[in-house]
């Protein structure tokens, strides 16, 4: 049985895992603090208040927590007092942010609040657990990561089924080699602005379930 684990990444995941994320985040806080208020302070100048855009995302087990990002958007409105599309309130600043992905910094404190991990499936809307098939409803086995082998894998280039297997892949497949692997696959992609957020739309196409049943789910 230890021998079973050990090759699952069993013992990774219950007893190094989450100190590696704890001890990674912590030193990337510390590390990055004057990125941190830089950026702040510029969200603020240009965006206005609230600085961090705070939404209830699921985590581990489907249980529900608060996730922080930087503002990308404005609070534009029209004349009935409707915010306008989200096309319309992402500035060139905004998607300057979710391009370099500078706008995701402030997960690193879900990350030491143990809500986050460095690395597994990123933490969809609420609204999507019930569209889940059994398949893709496993991706919530793990902590939700800041960022995942989908996201090194063409995130924006894939389809929500391709994005969930390979969710679903990692949740399978998690080690100690794999996530360092997807780490410095992320940093490389982040450099070169290559597939970890959307440059050229506002928001990623909603999802809406899948129209068959994934065959053997």
């Amino acid at each position: 049985m230890i021998l079973m684990e050990t090759s699952k990444g069993g013992i990774y995941r219950k007893f190094i895992k989450r100190p590696m994320d704890f001890i990674l985040s912590l030193i990337a806080i510390l590390a990055l603090s004057p990125v941190l208020i830089i950026v702040a302070t510029l969200v603020r100048t240009k965006l206005g208040s609230p600085v961090l855009f705070k939404q209830q995302r699921p985590g581990l087990n489907e249980k529900v927590f608060m996730m922080y990002k930087f503002r990308t958007m404005t609070d534009e409105r029209d004349e009935n007092g409707e915010l306008l599309p989200d096309s319309m309130r992402l500035t060139k600043f905004g998607m300057f942010l979710r391009s370099t992905s500078l706008d995701e910094l402030p997960e690193l404190f879900n990350i030491l609040k143990g809500d986050m991990s460095i690395i597994g499936p990123r933490p969809l809307l609420v609204q999507y657990l019930p569209l889940y098939n059994d398949h893709q409803k496993r991706r919530h086995e793990v902590r939700p990561g800041l960022s995942g082998l989908a996201q090194v894998s063409g995130r924006n280039a894939i389809s929500w089924e391709d994005k969930f297997n390979l969710d679903v892949e990692y949740v399978d497949n998690a080690s100690f080699l794999e996530d360092w692997k997807i780490i410095f696959l992320t940093i490389k992609k982040v450099f070169v602005r290559e597939g970890i957020n959307s440059e050229t739309a506002a928001t990623m196409e909603p999802f809406k379930g899948t129209k068959k049943e994934r065959m053997g789910s």
